[in-house]
């Protein structure tokens, strides 16, 4: 859920994990056993602080653990009661909560959103063909993630959700309605506000009441409900020990929600009979949804959408004629998977403190698997190989690949040499005789497609094996080769101007960990005819082109620059920046002030003569301050860690947020 920033740069081909192969563990024996293999082996991957895990069978919990530890410093166990921001895994909530009112006769998915939402509207007249329907198989066209002030700490405020119409209706599509399906957050609050709209109820009273109550889910909250925060497994900065505050998303039905890994995984139970839903909808959220236009041939890969589920051929239970059902989730702090099996009455889920939902996913799946060898069934787990191909001359024609690739957040230059090598960012593969490129390993192959939509991708295929956890397959479009722009040569020179600055964020709020985590910036790149991943337009607009299916293609980010007052401006997905080089410094004697003016925008300041001062702030309520070093990284902040002094950073930057008119008094003094 994490937005992207702009910075562009090279890429390593392959995933976007980072892959630290472990020694495989000595085999243990027995479900309890398997289970905390897999729970510790997860966190290790992912390097996370601890891991909770519960095993659903037939209508009870049979199994619950975990890994890790509660706190970095605090003398406190960690339990099976503690709970965890879900993320993502919030979506199939909402899904639920749809397919509840489309059983009442209330909605209709094929219906168009507008039916629902009045108010809704976009720059983009193909706005009117979104269906509800489109929202949850992620279909609709829509941009991606609008998250301004949406994902924040210990603040329960749902401006980001309630603001969003007012928010898209500047927004244009980056595809037609139904085309393809590319991963989409913003789908899921506006599904979130169509439940509120049908139902006539807040949609954490609506959950409460349709979802949770008559399912007993007694462990599962929102932000803002009444629970004791302390329950929540501690979260942290990198490698330091000071704990961070309560993780609170705005944007409930997309990523907001908290369990435990028993109530998650009953949750997921629910999902194997008709205990919440009827079995016609349940088959309609498990249906290939993902079929439906752009898409590879191939598509043995952790995404194969359905009605809310990341995939419904999860692997490897799909080579076993398994049907799994699968859905991770990922905040900036939390990490959770969520894995089921209907046919065979079973869920498990397993969520963490810091980590990576993929590997949550992939120990649900041992669990699981141990599960049904109890019952007899046995699942095939055979490692898997490309298909056979040598190494062979390659068509010269095919030097015509070479060229700048993008995806929606990355962009980097492919290069094709006569001997058949194939060079993007630090890979380097070869060509093969079925027509691919393959690396040294022999488990990773790309291929170039020509796709009826007359754009040019780069198609990827690997197996990824994971001792104790098992094999990662994947097969996806990773980049799209970018066509020539020619552009006006005034026009090229305006954003060749601007290559390498850095626009500091205006508009979050105070409580944002967009501020408080690192420095809230976008840096531009240019090249010829684009900025970075965006097409140029003229000298002061660029629009997104990766239309691409899955992950590579989500949250586009159109930019637009503006001058005022001799200050330019940036805004992107909702969020307004300001060229950091017109950042003044701070003043470096003994004693100011800082005031937030009328339009609420942080204010922000360079350390300049001040760096190496000792900064001491009288913090005003309803606001905050955070200082960054010259790397971007935070040192000190007042809302996060309760900071009120710091001695200031070389090269930093210092920033001011809060409601209008708010008074920050510094004072300075030497070290």
């Amino acid at each position: 859920m994490k937005r992207k920033q702009m910075f562009c740069g090279a890429l390593a081909l392959c995933l976007v994990l980072s892959l630290t192969l472990l020694p495989a563990g000595a085999q243990e024996s027995g479900l309890a056993a398997s289970a905390d293999q897999a729970a510790e082996l997860a966190m290790q991957y992912g390097q996370a602080d601890s891991v909770q895990y519960a095993l659903w069978e037939d209508g009870a919990i049979i199994l619950t653990g975990h890994r890790g530890n509660y706190s970095r410093t605090e003398n406190r166990a960690l339990t099976d009661e503690i709970l965890y921001g879900v993320g993502s895994v919030s979506k199939m909530y909402t899904t639920a909560a749809v397919m509840k009112l489309a059983e009442a006769g209330s909605l209709a998915l094929d219906t168009p959103v507008k039916t629902y939402l009045p108010d809704f509207k976009m720059a983009d007249e193909r706005f009117a063909e979104i269906t509800v329907r489109m929202l949850l198989n992620h279909s609709s066209g829509l941009m991606g993630s609008t998250f301004t002030s949406g994902v924040l700490f210990n603040d329960p405020d749902e401006t980001a959700a309630d603001t969003l119409l007012e928010r898209l209706s500047t927004q244009t599509l980056k595809a037609s309605p139904g085309a393809f399906s590319v991963y989409c957050n913003d789908g899921f609050t506006l599904a979130q506000l169509v439940v509120e709209a049908v139902s006539g109820m807040d949609f954490d009273e609506y959950v409460q009441q349709a979802i949770l109550e008559p399912a007993g889910l007694e462990d599962t909250y929102f932000p803002g409900n009444p629970f004791d925060p302390a329950r929540l497994a501690r979260t942290y900065l990198g490698s330091g020990d000071r704990a961070l505050p309560q993780e609170t998303l705005g944007v409930h039905g997309t990523g907001g929600i908290y369990a435990t890994a028993s109530d998650l995984a009953a949750f997921g139970g629910l999902f194997c009979g008709t205990q919440l839903l009827a079995q016609a909808s349940l088959d309609a959220m498990a249906a290939p949804e993902y079929a439906g236009g752009l898409w590879p041939e191939d598509v043995e890969d952790a995404m194969a959408y359905g009605l809310g589920w990341d995939s419904v051929q999860w692997y490897p239970f799909a080579y076993s004629d398994i049907r799994a059902l699968v859905k991770g989730g990922d905040t900036t702090l939390y990490h959770g998977g969520l894995v089921v099996l209907p046919e065979y009455g079973l869920s498990c889920a397993v969520l963490s403190s810091g980590g990576v939902s993929t590997y949550n996913e992939m120990a649900a799946s041992q669990i699981l698997i141990a599960a049904l060898e109890r019952k007899g069934t046995h699942v095939d787990t055979a490692a898997h190989s490309l298909p056979q191909a040598r190494s062979a001359a390659m068509p010269e024609e095919l030097l015509a690949y070479a060229g700048l690739y993008a995806s929606s957040s990355q962009v980097t230059q492919l290069a094709l040499t006569e001997d058949g090598t194939l060079t993007l960012g630090e890979s380097a593969l070869r060509y093969h005789s079925d027509g691919s490129f393959r690396n040294e390993a022999g488990n990773l192959m790309v291929r170039f497609v020509e796709a009826e939509n007359g754009e040019t991708y780069l198609w990827q295929k690997y197996y990824i094996q994971l001792p104790g956890l098992g094999e990662l397959p994947g097969s996806s479009y990773v980049f799209q080769k970018l066509k020539e722009n020619p552009v006006p040569e005034a026009v090229q020179a305006a954003w060749d101007a601007r290559n390498g600055k850095i626009y500091l964020c205006l508009n979050e709020k105070y409580t944002s960990q967009a501020l408080a985590l690192a420095l809230p910036a976008a840096g531009l790149a240019s090249l010829p005819g684009y900025m970075a991943f965006d097409r140029i337009v003229d000298e002061n607009y660029a629009e997104g082109v990766a239309v691409i299916p899955g992950l590579a293609g989500r949250d586009w980010q159109n930019v637009r620059l503006f001058e005022q007052d001799g200050v330019e401006y940036a805004q992107t997905s909702g969020m307004l920046c300001m060229d950091a080089a017109a950042v003044p410094a701070i003043y470096a004697g003994a004693g100011s002030y800082s005031t937030i003016q009328s339009d609420g925008y942080i204010r922000w300041y360079r350390t300049g003569s001040a760096a190496g001062k000792h900064m001491q702030v009288q913090v005003p309520e309803g606001g905050g301050f955070t200082v960054y070093d010259g790397n971007g990284q935070t040192v000190a902040a007042s809302w996060m860690w309760g900071d009120t002094a710091v001695t200031l950073p070389e090269g930093g930057y210092i920033a001011f947020a809060g409601a209008p008119g708010l008074r920050f008094q510094i004072t300075m003094a030497e070290r």
